[in-house]
């Protein structure tokens, strides 16, 4: 391999250049680069970051996947269950009651998610258990009408374990006055907080036989909950489940019971993404006005090459040489920011949130109460060479004009 471009390239990207206008744009052109990654590299973590912790925090409350039955009303569900627990990657099942309800407590109104739960079986297919702030699962006897709520509302009602709240169920009872709503007095039995505000804020269990007294279901439930030995298995075990189970029953795995979230992220990550590679293509291209200004300061330099027998190509390769240097010198930079700044980014904006005394991240709005990241090869990897490619492709036509240098007409004002 010829290393005389490789030579000369370096030896004009040491010296010094006689307009230093050309230095500071290839500084800039540095500086573009590194400081684009830099932030690329930052925001996609923080994605991640905050798709892992959504998903965790929902997943504390909520099953990997779910079999519902037909208006909410499941008979059999010991032989689902059974039919379930054979499938390969299924580790646990228990049965549920759900159902909308309002509580009640000194003026105060909440609507509420209900859900009947087995107390010995939901700590098998959900983490909530390990999230109580007061209380346990345990504490929900059959027959005692205690309830566990939600931290968001049982500050919404004003109460606190051993307090009471009224619940109204919507299903009516005919009485000689009119159809009257069921009420229910319960105990409040425990404080829940999964870390996901949308589901604390409506959340309450109770008893799985308490809901069925309540709803008039017998011995019925609205569905069984499966825990898997992988999350991400889910759709591969909802496909199997669906050709096992009759066809009375839907079948949903984690991403569906509620999409929005993973879809605004995904949505949010790739405009992100899209917009920050824009500043990284600007600042690549910061180059083309560099090198082409160094081309014009150096014409008599090619000049001389040229009639020492240097080919078009060669000249070429010089430039092309210099270019890719100061975009290696940029991604590189860039990237050792950028893995600093993922991985310090929780101290960075908690920095800047107590200099200006402002809130990024309110948790009634994000659902987390702090900035997370999650540093992933695959994103750096992908930004480092992407910025790379366009370093490389913003020299060559700028290293193609020096190669059309005329000799002659560059020496015949020197």
């Amino acid at each position: 391999m010829n290393s005389f471009p490789l030579f000369v390239g370096l030896r004009y990207t040491r010296s010094r250049q006689r307009t230093k206008f050309i230095s500071v744009i290839s500084l800039i052109s540095v500086i573009g680069i590194a400081l684009g990654m830099t932030v690329l590299i930052t925001v996609l973590s923080v994605f991640n970051g905050f798709q892992r912790e959504v998903r965790s925090a929902m997943l504390n409350s909520l099953p990997h996947v779910q079999i519902t039955g037909f208006g909410e009303h499941l008979a059999e569900w010991e032989r689902i269950a059974a039919a379930a627990a054979k499938q390969p990657h299924v580790v646990a099942t228990a049965p549920y009651v759900s159902a909308q309800a309002l509580l009640t407590n000194s003026g105060s109104v909440r609507g509420a998610f209900l859900i009947g739960i087995d107390p010995a079986r939901e700590s098998r297919v959900s983490e909530i258990s390990g999230h109580m702030r007061a209380g346990t699962l345990a504490d929900l006897r059959s027959g005692e009408y205690g309830i566990v709520l939600g931290a968001p509302l049982a500050r919404g009602l004003g109460v606190r374990p051993g307090d009471r709240v009224v619940l109204v169920a919507p299903q009516g009872q005919v009485t000689p006055a009119g159809i009257l709503p069921r009420l229910r007095q319960f105990t409040v039995a425990g404080i829940v907080d999964s870390g996901h505000y949308k589901i604390d804020s409506s959340l309450a269990l109770v008893h799985i036989e308490d809901a069925q007294r309540l709803y008039r279901m017998g011995e019925q439930v609205s569905g069984v909950r499966l825990k898997l030995d992988d999350l991400f298995r889910a759709r591969q075990v909802v496909r199997d489940l669906l050709s096992v189970l009759p066809p009375n029953v839907s079948i949903g795995d984690w991403s569906q019971f509620d999409p929005t979230y993973f879809r605004a992220v995904e949505l949010e990550k790739r405009m992100m993404s899209l917009l920050l590679f824009f500043i990284i293509t600007i600042a690549a291209f910061n180059m083309v006005s560099s090198l082409y200004m160094m081309v014009r300061e150096k014409q008599a330099d090619i000049a001389i090459l040229r009639t020492m027998g240097a080919s078009p190509g060669e000249v070429m390769r010089i430039f092309m040489v210099q270019g890719t240097l100061i975009g290696a010198i940029g991604v590189g930079c860039g990237i050792v920011f950028g893995i600093l700044g993922a991985l310090n980014v929780a101290a960075i904006v908690g920095f800047i949130e107590h200099l200006f005394q402002v809130k990024f991240m309110p948790q009634d709005v994000y659902q987390i109460a702090d900035l997370p990241s999650e540093l992933q090869a695959g994103d750096v990897v992908l930004t480092a060479v992407v910025a790379f490619v366009l370093s490389v492709l913003a020299t060559v036509y700028p290293s193609w004009r020096a190669s059309k240098v005329n000799p002659a007409e560059a020496l015949r004002y020197e």
